[in-house]
């Protein structure tokens, strides 16, 4: 493939764990070299297992057997960062630490020089803090996959202000060649998707706290009435509630604390307590034999509705747990565009393919109305205080 004078043949993946796994398993399938490192010889050679695994379990399901066998014939095992010296493009898929992920751009500037491509899978860290100090700024790009990568179909390519045109739109090929649906955003805290998803978890958490429902109701409400696959309290568990409070704690410190983000102090202390969710078999679900929550009755409903008696067949409270969650997806999504974070269409596709939502952040706006979300926010900061200060644009 071919990008401008940039041809992207060669792949190197740095970082073996499930994020490096997944993408080295997607670059061999999109027909590139692909050289997979990690520092531990144990989990190197299990990436390997788990990727020849994975080809040959969705051979004549994803790809042919034929495929498969293509695929894993293109995967070697890396021994050291010197052994990516030759890669068109290098994408880090480490833990997120600055330091190291800074330590790790130095060698591979040195080791591969200025024409390769070095990109950085974090999604809680801004791609020019990572790039301070390299030698070659330009060639350091951002390539947010979502996990797992071979399910899901959004890969946010994230320019700094030093990134080659050139080597974004070869990273944008590449994540198009690897089956993926690219979109361009900007360096900014969580990029599209992350950000635009913190209205999910933080107003629910926020109604949980006010004493409005309890989580199994406003889940229920969430499903049934927003049309989501999972409410906002299952999402946390899956995830777990340290992971997400990690990245929430990062996104409100770079994002200058806005009160809107601030992290719920419900999270914060069942994360001290442990219940972290499905990990662990607590969280706001217990996970033991059995399911974890009833199956939802058959009510005729097909989301996304704000219908009021609609969400009243639900619960009581729906109508208010719709339009208050509504709300702040909508402020939030006039944040971002103030912010230029991504284009409309790119921002509407991140929350669509990063996180199945039904419909994108401006879809939602368009639901509720701004007006009637402005009016609405309103009233609630009034009420409740500043996490509800209406974006400028919204109004």
């Amino acid at each position: 493939m071919s990008a401008g004078r940039l041809t992207i043949e060669r792949i190197g993946v740095v970082g073996a764990g499930t994020m490096g796994t997944g993408i080295a398993l997607l670059s061999c399938l999109g027909r590139y070299a692909t050289s997979i490192h990690d520092p531990d010889e144990a989990v190197l050679s299990a990436a390997q297992t788990t990727i020849g695994e994975a080809l040959a379990e969705g051979a004549d399901k994803r790809w042919t057997a034929d495929e498969a066998e293509a695929a894993s014939g293109r995967l070697r095992a890396a021994e050291s960062l010197a052994d990516l010296a030759g890669s068109d493009l290098v994408i880090e898929a480490a833990p997120e630490d600055l330091a190291l992920k800074r330590r790790l751009f130095a060698d591979l500037g040195s080791i591969c020089g200025p024409e390769t491509i070095l990109a950085t899978n974090t999604s809680s860290l801004r791609v020019a803090e990572i790039a301070a100090g390299a030698a070659h700024p330009e060639a350091i790009v951002g390539m947010h996959f979502f996990n797992p990568p071979v399910l899901m179909q959004l890969v946010e390519v994230v320019a700094t202000e030093a990134s080659s045109t050139a080597m974004l739109v070869a990273a944008t090929e590449v994540a198009k060649e690897m089956g993926r649906t690219p979109i361009r955003a900007k360096d900014s805290p969580g990029f599209v998707a992350n950000r635009l998803a913190r209205p999910f978890s933080l107003e629910s958490l926020r109604m949980l706290a006010d004493g409005l429902a309890d989580a199994p109701t406003i889940d229920r409400v969430v499903r049934i009435g927003g049309g989501f696959r999972m409410g906002p309290f299952e999402l946390l568990d899956l995830i777990g509630l340290d992971v997400n409070l990690t990245i929430g704690r990062s996104l409100y410190e770079q994002g200058g604390r806005p009160e809107r983000w601030r992290p719920s102090p419900i999270q914060e202390r069942m994360v001290a307590e442990g219940r972290l969710g499905r990990k662990c078999g607590l969280g706001f679900y217990e996970y033991g034999t059995g399911r974890h929550r009833e199956r939802d009755p058959d009510l005729g409903i097909e989301g996304p509705t704000l219908g009021a008696e609609e969400l009243r067949r639900i619960d009581p409270a729906g109508p208010e747990i719709m339009l208050r969650l509504t709300a702040q997806i909508a402020n939030e999504a006039a944040y971002a565009l103030a912010d230029e974070v991504a284009s409309p269409a790119d921002m509407n596709t991140a929350m669509r393919l990063g996180f199945n939502w039904p419909l994108g952040p401006l879809e939602f706006t368009g639901m509720i109305g701004a007006d009637r979300a402005a009016a609405l926010l309103d009233e609630l900061r009034e009420r409740l205080g500043d996490a509800y200060v209406p974006a400028p644009g919204l109004t």
